[in-house]
């Protein structure tokens, strides 16, 4: 098959390393001439936001799927009625891609996610009461585009635009579970993962599976994947992140329609991995067994803050001479203040010595420059 992936990031750059064990050609469209995936695929630089740009390059593709939601939905509807096969499709790519959809979506089909209201842009009156959550629309990844308003006093820095206007919940934990869909309508799910942001960054720092959650919590998560299944009519891999409030009630936050961060820890912890999966949704193949073989975790490895320009991993080869510790790079040559540069994965016996030797192998790696 030509398969065609919009977006040449870092996930896109794993989903091919692990199909091309398969005998496919892959080709990725994006802007950036050092994209991770410029030097393993058949690559094209160009705007995935361009209608004629995206339209052009999905024309003589088998398949087209997306490793970044921000791309241009209504080209890929297009391609849909030329008879190219889309994954996830164009609809759900649209209702996910903006953040009034999207909740809406829940809304419409029962899924719990915190209360909000619609802000247009053309106003700053709010009736959400203090404190909330302002989400713009569209364009936001990685916490941008996403700030918490907790007084009068910050209601200064509200942005005058379309937005979601979301309250606050009190998080106990922060959760994730990678649900998939074929297009024959198989589904599998992976073990909820726990995720530990950085409070400064507002990045994923720890992602730790599996979670051993009360059964009344474990049974709202398992109502929130069946429901979001039968709804999306749409084949695709999903990483819904999940709100565990303080009274034991679980939330949907956002959810992502492609590969996902928080299941990165898959590729050594669980039979098979998020990359392997996507493959085999894109494919339409059986889907594979998920379950987690061990206690597994993974820290982002990004850009110190002070160091711009070419990167240099300080520590690494410290970290390359520990037992059951599995470094990814991305390919990117450029560090910057936050940039995400790569991952490692950790291995344990047992939750307690995971969060030991994430935490040590934390303290061991920087990534600056030279």
């Amino acid at each position: 098959m030509k398969i065609g992936i919009l977006g040449g990031g870092q996930l896109g750059r794993m989903l091919i390393q692990e199909a091309l064990k398969y005998d496919d050609e892959f080709y990725t469209l994006d802007p950036a001439s050092d994209a991770p995936c410029h030097n393993i695929s058949y690559f094209t630089q160009g705007s995935f936001n361009d209608y004629e740009t995206v339209l052009n390059f999905g024309k003589d593709k088998d398949v087209v799927t997306i490793e970044i939601e921000h791309v241009n939905a209504d080209a890929l509807a297009e391609l849909e009625n030329q008879g190219v096969k889309v994954v996830p499709n164009a609809a759900i790519i649209k209702t996910i891609q903006q953040k009034i959809l999207q909740k809406e979506f829940y809304k419409n089909h029962d899924i719990p996610s915190p209360e909000f209201e619609v802000m247009d842009g053309s106003s700053d009156e709010i009736n959400m009461p203090l404190p909330f959550v302002q989400k713009m629309n569209t364009g936001g990844y990685d916490g941008k585009g996403v700030q918490v308003i907790r007084t009068a006093e910050d209601m200064k820095n509200l942005w005058i635009q379309d937005s979601v206007i979301e309250s606050l919940v009190d998080i106990d934990k922060e959760l994730s579970v990678i649900v998939a869909r074929n297009e024959n309508g198989e589904t599998k799910t992976f073990p909820v993962t726990e995720m530990v942001a950085d409070p400064k960054l507002n990045l994923l720092d720890f992602n730790i599976c599996p979670v051993f959650l009360d059964e009344d919590i474990e049974e709202q998560i398992d109502s929130i994947t069946e429901k979001f299944l039968n709804a999306i009519n749409s084949p695709g891999l999903f990483a819904i992140e999940l709100f565990l409030d303080k009274e034991g009630k679980v939330w949907v936050n956002e959810t992502a329609p492609r590969l996902h961060n928080s299941g990165h820890q898959s590729q050594e912890g669980n039979a098979n991995s998020q990359f392997e999966q996507m493959y085999r949704v894109v494919k339409n193949l059986p889907l594979a067994d998920t379950d987690a073989i061990i206690y597994s975790g993974m820290l982002n490895l990004v850009g110190a803050e002070g160091f711009s320009g070419k990167v240099v991993y300080e520590g690494m080869d410290d970290v390359l001479r520990l037992p059951e510790t599995y470094i990814h790079l991305y390919g990117k040559t450029e560090t910057k203040p936050g940039r995400k540069m790569g991952h490692i994965n950790v291995l344990a016996d047992s939750r307690e010595e995971l969060m030991e030797k994430l935490v040590m192998v934390k303290g061991m790696v920087r990534v600056i420059a030279e």
